[in-house]
């Protein structure tokens, strides 16, 4: 029986010293019992005293502890996740700082405002954080801010092929064991999307005509993209060395310069010029004496303007081609000329500056430039007199082009 003199919490029987308390209400559930009670293992009074208090603390630990697990945590949704406190990858920007370092040499300033901007747009949205914490979801999320500020499909998976990019080096160059959020986000049809179309042959020589009306350093740009192919940036960065219009087979000699690269090892190539591109090259020499670029106007030591040469040439011609034709289609548009003459894929893919498919076609110097010359004059001469719609007439009907 409790003896009078027994602290709280301390009951004495048989001469031993035992332990006895009730369980809070509020953790009742948690236990199989109302109250505790076992030996202190102790006849003494202070004995019993000292290890009630210890045991008493513990309980009282423990019970906080568990009060703590059920509370709701006051301002909880403002708090960011406890993944980032460890994560050991490095930070959007930090991934995109390497990506330039390990490939931007050589590469022009487009080529780093593109790696720059499109890392800016994820860290605008969602943040400079590690490039592990970033989920498939927030990507999603990242997908559809895209999309509403009016990007296209195509443009929006551009932005995420160049993300992509940036973190899937960052990962293999640091070792780093995650995975890439932008890896594997859905892209919806865009129905809004209009693909550039070829410019037709009666186009052509409308606008080859007007170029020599005008015959100015605008309309020889033009002219010379009409018949050759050649990407806007190709050309337009061209010093006037880089044209051969005395040898025997006049030709641009396509290669990268500082100011302007390009955009893969196989489009530095020999391009026969032939018609409107051969008159286009001859005038822009004959004009630009004081200037080493053929294209002064778009082009210096330090850069290339493309993309003001775009808006100022696409606005001229889209008076006099189709809707969805801009200054690109020629370049659609030579494919299918030399498609018309049944050339070789892989010649025109030489031509044009296409990579080509097979191990093979990496082995050698490529085609002669009088092979290139030869097709190519092929196309500019049967389609000179044929609209393409009679051209692929002929090759159902097998007969033979007049070359």
């Amino acid at each position: 029986m409790r003896k009078k003199y027994a602290p709280e919490h301390v009951m004495i029987r048989d001469g031993v010293y035992y332990y006895v308390l009730h369980i809070p209400y509020d953790l009742a559930p948690i236990y199989s019992v109302t109250r505790l009670c076992f030996s202190l293992k102790t006849k003494s009074l202070k004995a019993a005293i000292q290890t009630s208090k210890s045991v008493t603390q513990r309980l009282e630990d423990y019970w906080l502890g568990l009060r703590l697990q059920n509370m709701d945590i006051p301002a909880i949704q403002v708090v960011r996740s406890n993944d980032n406190l460890q994560d050991n990858t490095i930070k959007l920007s930090k991934a995109c700082e390497l990506y330039l370092r390990l490939k931007g040499a050589g590469k022009d300033k487009v080529f780093i405002r593109t790696a720059n901007r499109n890392t800016g747009y994820v860290i605008k949205l969602l943040g400079d954080r590690p490039i592990s914490s970033y989920s498939s979801s927030e990507a999603a999320q990242f997908r559809d801010w895209c999309i509403d500020r009016g990007m296209g499909i195509k443009t929006v998976k551009r932005v995420f092929a160049s993300v992509r990019a940036i973190i899937n080096l960052a990962i293999s160059e640091e070792g780093f064991d995650c995975s890439n959020a932008f890896a594997k986000t859905y892209f919806p049809d865009d129905d809004r999307s209009d693909s550039r179309q070829p410019i037709s042959m009666e186009d052509i020589r409308r606008v080859q005509s007007l170029c020599r009306d005008n015959d100015d350093e605008m309309r020889w740009l033009i002219a010379l993209i009409s018949d050759t192919g050649m990407r806007l940036g190709e050309a337009a960065g061209l010093l006037k060395e880089d044209i051969k219009v005395n040898e025997p087979i006049p030709h641009i000699d396509l290669k990268p310069h500082p100011w302007r690269g390009l955009k893969t090892k196989v489009s530095q190539r020999l391009i026969p010029l032939t018609n409107e591109a051969l008159w286009a090259s001859r005038r822009l020499i004959q004009a630009n004496n004081d200037s080493i670029f053929a294209f002064p106007r778009y082009c210096s030591g330090r850069s290339c303007k493309a993309n003001s040469a775009s808006g100022g040439l696409n606005k001229w011609l889209h008076q006099y081609v189709p809707e969805n034709c801009v200054i690109h289609s020629f370049r659609h548009s030579l494919r299918d000329r030399l498609r018309a003459v049944e050339c070789p894929s892989d010649i025109v893919d030489a031509i044009g500056g296409w990579k080509t498919n097979g191990v093979g076609h990496g082995y050698g110097n490529g085609y002669p430039l009088k092979v290139l010359k030869r097709c190519i004059a092929k196309a500019m001469t049967t389609c000179r007199v044929h609209h393409f719609t009679s051209c692929y007439q002929y090759i159902n009907e097998d007969r033979p082009f007049v070359s």
